[in-house]
């Protein structure tokens, strides 16, 4: 019998990201295939992990382990106050530098052209550079020049990238948010300002998109600060806990799919 090709669509929400986590273990534990991965910012960064065939208990050391100082690399802001070459070093190592092309699974990383207003979509070339692209939130990363481009955080286009896992050849996509906007969330510095202001802005994009995913996953993380890199622990559990819900509607969702072949 045929097998649907499945999909995940993860979206960017900054710390909260690390729920991504959570769910891809759920499912793995429930023998869930993952066939591909279309990930904008933080979800690029935990699928292209994924991809690399990391375990995921090393992932999850990995992830608890992930503290500011290995990524922030202050500069004199022009076009952003984070460098981003120590997390692009970091990404390449945890990715053996490998080419996305040369990953277990096709993964689609989603950024932005700043200068066109596109939405630019990965799927070949250094890994290091497509997810540092994806993950330079406007404001805090200064962008990636890359071919020409000048590129910021896939979620400016495309939050969570439902479109993208289809185009890659998905037959059922299961989504999964990390990014509800937090109701009177602590506003105390720059970094709160655009981050919230970005979250706003996309909730609506968002709505109107979420009826192309064939499941919908939002892991109750809101009251997690996007920036929350102390509570990683609790926003995997949250991602697992959450997913193992799932499991019976997605195991549904697949009959279904065969049952119409």
């Amino acid at each position: 019998m045929e097998h649907p090709k499945i999909g995940l669509a993860l979206g960017s929400g900054g710390a909260r990201g690390f729920a991504h986590l959570g769910v891809i273990k759920a499912f793995k534990d429930a023998g869930i295939p993952i066939h591909l991965i279309a990930g904008s910012s933080m979800g690029a960064l935990v699928g292209s992990f994924y991809g690399a065939g990391i375990e995921m208990e090393r992932l999850y050391k990995l992830s608890t382990a992930f503290k500011r100082k290995y990524f922030l690399d202050f500069t004199v802001p022009k076009m952003g106050f984070i460098s981003g070459k120590k997390v692009k070093e970091f990404i390449k190592v945890f990715t053996h530098g490998k080419n996305i092309e040369d990953l277990n699974i096709p993964i689609g990383i989603v950024a932005t052209d700043l200068l066109t207003g596109e939405k630019i979509v990965f799927k070949k070339g250094p890994v290091a550079d497509a997810v540092r692209a994806s993950i330079s939130i406007p404001g805090i990363f200064v962008p990636e020049k890359y071919d020409g481009r000048i590129l910021v955080d896939g979620g400016v286009s495309d939050r969570v990238p439902v479109s993208v896992a289809r185009e890659m050849g998905a037959d059922i996509v299961i989504a999964v948010d990390v990014s509800r906007v937090k109701r009177n969330a602590e506003i105390s510095s720059i970094y709160d300002v655009i981050m919230q202001s970005i979250d706003i802005m996309q909730s609506e994009i968002v709505r109107n998109r979420e009826i192309t995913a064939d499941v919908m996953i939002r892991p109750p993380v809101e009251n997690y600060s996007s920036r929350a890199f102390t509570n990683i622990e609790e926003i995997i559990n949250i991602g697992e806990e959450v997913a193992k819900g799932y499991i019976k509607q997605i195991e549904t969702v697949i009959e279904q799919w065969k049952g119409k072949q």
